[in-house]
């Protein structure tokens, strides 16, 4: 699944080819990329049509477009494998094409939502009087946003009595951390997944979210990860951090740190990978 930074990528993207543009027509190729939509295809093209692209947005995982002067949004859910795309407009169709948006204006190119195995799709919602998606407004703030609350965190994570990695990746308490750049931080403040966070002091998160913002924004800097060919910017451009990761998928090889060989883990239904000397599993009391 994309996580932060490849989201983050894909909004600048459309920051800057789509915002301020006029929809002229909706052309949904697929029934199931509009399934979150309640009114179907016909009612999200319908009610498109004639209104005016803002300045796009993203909380933790989530983008959306708002729309100007209008207390809605269009939501954009990625899923496994949604990519929202700028093509010109005679760009031959996409083999997994599902939704086309056309604008009224003459720089010749329109936005494609594509999904090769449709678990994304696009839906429109009212705000909130945050100018949120009303079905994300329960997301909490990620750790790049001005207004992420340090503190409350902090007193969130010894209240919630959980593991580190778990805390990391609860979209309730911080958002836009996935399983990759929770394991990267975890390596850095060299912490184990399993973590009690009853036990974290606050000098600890702290030191944790820097590692957190610090390994998001190198990611940010080179466009994200991409271990899967479908992760891409709105131009089709791949990024490559995951040349310079220091834990995920490095198991058996020698910890950038000490040298020992890095360890893969179960967990969750996916896998923590972990320097066994670094991050040293905490004691079980009896």
């Amino acid at each position: 699944m994309p996580e932060l930074p490849e989201v983050e990528v894909v909004r600048r993207g459309l920051e800057r080819w789509v915002a301020g543009r006029t929809i002229e027509a909706v052309e949904v190729l697929h029934p199931r990329a509009v399934r979150r939509h309640p009114g179907g295809g016909a009612d999200f093209a319908e009610r498109l049509r004639g209104e005016t692209v803002g300045v796009p947005q993203r909380r933790g995982k989530y983008l959306w477009l708002p729309l100007e002067g209008r207390d809605l949004s269009v939501l954009g859910h990625l899923g496994m494998s949604g990519q929202l795309l700028v093509q010109p407009q005679d760009a031959p169709d996409e083999k997994h094409l599902r939704i086309r948006v056309r604008f009224d204006d003459p720089a010749g190119t329109e936005l494609r939502f594509v999904d090769q195995r449709t678990f994304g799709g696009l839906s429109l919602h009212d705000n909130t009087a945050d100018g949120l998606p009303d079905v994300i407004a329960h997301i909490a703030r990620d750790p790049l946003d001005p207004l992420f609350d340090e503190g409350a965190y902090h007193l969130a994570l010894r209240a919630k009595r959980t593991t580190v990695k778990r805390a990391l990746l609860d979209q309730s308490l911080i958002s836009g951390v996935g399983n990759i750049y929770a394991d990267e931080a975890l390596w850095r403040a060299r912490l184990h997944y399993e973590r009690p966070t009853a036990n974290l002091t606050r000098p600890r998160s702290a030191e944790l979210l820097g590692h957190v913002r610090d390994v998001m924004n190198a990611a940010l800097a080179v466009g994200g990860t991409s271990f899967d060919s479908l992760y891409v910017n709105v131009n089709g451009e791949s990024g490559y951090f995951d040349r310079s990761l220091d834990a995920y998928g490095r198991e058996d090889e020698p910890c950038r740190r000490c040298g020992t060989p890095m360890r893969r883990r179960p967990w969750m239904n996916r896998s923590s990978y972990f320097c066994p000397r670094c991050q040293r599993p905490p004691r079980v009391v009896s």
